[in-house]
């Protein structure tokens, strides 16, 4: 498992969905009022529009979608939101990015630093991580879906900067500034991915060999992915399959 993938991540949440629904729904909401108050169209704020794909992709009701649109617009009160990122790391040196969207700045810090502290990590200042993470377009296709060499034509020529096959399965990335090229060009080929994001990856990982090391840093991004506050976590570990499976994780 590879915190640099994040498919294992957006796996688990679509496995968890009919069980986390509710708070599910709220994340997504939180990230549409967001962007929407950088304009309530969609057709002209991209950022919005994949809010709201990510909405749609969950079966989140139109009427919550809209009700969070006008939030953010300021058509409807509830859209006082901050867009806070905290930086840290957790057993073993792994480095932990996480974006957050609160209504009360105090006690979210001090929400996070706790759950940093409860799985032996710290929470760290400004930039102290950021600079070991790439914003980037994800795109994750199964593998028969698809034959290789036309995945691949198709997605350089749509401006994707790799595509590999990762298990069964392939990983298409790109700059996010052409994550809405790449997402057409595959709907229009019939392809559709298993799940798609713009999100952080790490330019480098961290081995971790140690199972109790590992054990901590999973139980720190799942604690932090847990809370109802944090809309992302990133982090640059490698946990090799049979640290794993001595985990009972695999």
């Amino acid at each position: 498992m590879s915190g640099h993938s994040h498919w294992a991540g957006i796996k688990h949440k679509k496995a968890l969905v009919d069980a986390k629904r509710g708070k599910l729904w709220s994340r997504l909401a939180k990230a549409i009022i967001v962007a929407a108050k950088h304009g309530g169209d969609p057709d002209a704020n991209l950022r919005l529009r994949y809010a709201i794909d990510d909405a749609k992709a969950v079966s989140m009701p139109k009427d919550n979608i809209q009700r969070a649109i006008k939030r953010g617009t300021g058509e409807l009160d509830g859209g006082n939101l901050d867009e806070i990122v905290y930086e840290g790391y957790g057993s073993g040196g792994v480095a932990i990015f996480c974006e957050v969207l609160t209504d009360n700045r105090n006690r979210t810090a001090g929400e996070i630093r706790k759950i940093f502290e409860l799985s032996d990590g710290k929470l760290g200042g400004a930039g102290c991580v950021a600079w070991m993470f790439e914003n980037k377009g994800l795109f994750l296709i199964p593998g028969d879906a698809v034959d290789e060499d036309r995945l691949m034509e198709l997605a350089l020529e749509a401006g994707a900067e790799d595509v590999q096959r990762v298990g069964d399965q392939f990983e298409v990335t790109c700059d996010p500034s052409v994550y809405d090229n790449i997402s057409k060009a595959l709907t229009g080929a019939g392809i559709k991915p298993e799940a798609s994001q713009v999100t952080r990856i790490a330019k480098n990982t961290v081995d971790i060999n140690d199972p109790d090391a590992a054990q901590k840093v999973l139980k720190l991004v799942e604690r932090l992915d847990d809370h109802d506050d944090v809309q992302s976590v990133s982090a640059n570990y490698n946990i090799p399959d049979d640290v794993l499976k001595a985990i009972g994780a695999d």
